[in-house]
């Protein structure tokens, strides 16, 4: 039971970091190189498509369990200490989750040039 408890204490954690991140990424107090990273890694765990599938066995996981959480803790390392306090505390105020189209777009970009790289492939071996 207590398990329970922590991973739902962690979910929530996570959810307001990834929230504290999006607005990292517009903060004029937090560095060029630190909204780039914030920036990437929330539009990527916000984006409603993931980059490898869920679907596809065990890579389709990878990214959920390795990739975002990883992703999270350079970007929280990046932005100032105090700054991202500032930000966590006005995340768990923001109960909505925005959502992030720079990330969807992105997504769908890597996927359609993977199509046609592999479109391209099949061509030259027909």
């Amino acid at each position: 039971m207590q398990l329970i408890s922590k991973a739902k204490n962690w979910a929530k954690s996570l959810k307001r970091d990834i929230v504290a991140l999006w607005l990292a990424a517009r903060d004029p107090r937090v560095p060029w190189h630190a909204k780039a990273v914030a920036g990437a890694v929330a539009a990527y765990a916000l984006s409603p498509i993931d980059l490898i599938p869920d679907f596809i066995p065990i890579l389709g996981y990878l990214d959920d369990l390795l990739i975002v959480p990883l992703g999270i803790m350079l970007a929280i390392r990046l932005v100032p200490a105090e700054v991202m306090n500032e930000l966590r505390t006005e995340a768990t105020g923001r109960i909505e989750r925005p959502s992030s189209r720079v990330g969807l777009i992105f997504i769908l970009a890597v996927w359609l040039i993977c199509i046609i790289f592999l479109a391209l492939a099949l061509r030259k071996l027909a």
